[in-house]
């Protein structure tokens, strides 16, 4: 069950809300849907090197509230905010409304988002850099944030080879099927001259206790991570100090014995 279903689907309405925040009656609800993708569409296309990681789209009596949550939200504003005019008026074109509010919320730490790592990873792989390398380099800066584990596949021409093939890289935990944990998905493409190359990601950010917040403009977690992370370099200092003692106490002990063996050796000659 947990290879098949979406993660995040999943885990709606227990610790992940929706991304659509409306209600639509049985006559308008399909096209308020197909509203959505367009919006979704459009705006990744119209902004493909923001960062973005998730639009969120909220509706009330004749007004739309788009939210996009990016890593680099200076792209999305533009110089004294002409951008951000500019898209709002292309939106109210897309929809055929006249009321559009555009939110932007900055993402703190974009190595713990699935689609920014899984979109970092495409970008290096479209310019010609190791899938491998690429994909490394993405876990091993996720780890470093504090996330409990990372897994990411690749499927495609990896390498330019005449045969598709799958790649899975695996770092740390990432239980699909314990529904408490926060676990963040992705799935994204790299178009290469020679094909398309599909990345999955999963990261898992820990387990949720207590009740949380399904509000998707509800930035949470932050505090949560960097005491985890705190908690997780306090846990491997002790060890690291272990490591250290036995490793210069069983060099001692072996010197000795190694001492020995040739005053022995002395004495016997």
């Amino acid at each position: 069950m947990g290879q098949k279903a979406n993660p995040i689907g999943n885990r709606l309405g227990i610790i992940r809300g929706w991304d659509s925040n409306w209600y639509g009656s049985k006559k308008d609800y399909a096209s308020k849907l197909i509203e959505d993708h367009k919006i979704r569409t459009y705006l990744s296309a119209r902004i493909n090197k923001g960062g973005i990681a998730k639009i969120v789209i909220e509706r009330t009596l004749g007004k739309l509230i788009v939210t996009i949550h990016t890593s680099k939200p200076g792209i999305i504003i533009g110089k004294g905010g002409g951008e951000v005019d500019r898209i709002k008026e292309e939106l109210k074109k897309l929809t055929g409304k006249e009321d559009v509010q555009i939110n932007i919320l900055e993402i703190r730490r974009p190595e713990l988002d699935a689609t920014i790592v899984g979109d970092t990873i495409a970008r290096q792989i479209e310019n010609r850099i190791n899938f491998k390398r690429a994909t490394k380099m993405a876990i091993a800066s996720t780890l470093r944030m504090g996330a409990e584990g990372i897994k990411v596949k690749l499927s495609g021409r990896l390498g330019g080879s005449e045969i598709a093939r799958s790649e899975e890289f695996k770092q740390g935990r990432t239980p699909l099927h314990t529904f408490r944990m926060d676990i963040d998905y992705a799935n994204v493409f790299a178009q290469t001259v020679y094909g398309k190359i599909g990345i999955k990601v999963w990261i898992c950010k820990g387990e949720v206790l207590g009740k949380r917040e399904l509000n998707p403009n509800f930035v949470g977690g932050k505090n949560d991570m960097s005491d985890r992370r705190d908690r997780a370099g306090d846990e491997r200092r002790p060890g690291g100090d272990r490591r250290d003692d036995r490793r210069g106490g069983g060099g001692g002990d072996r010197g000795g014995r190694g001492g020995d063996n040739r005053g022995g050796g002395g004495r016997r000659s």
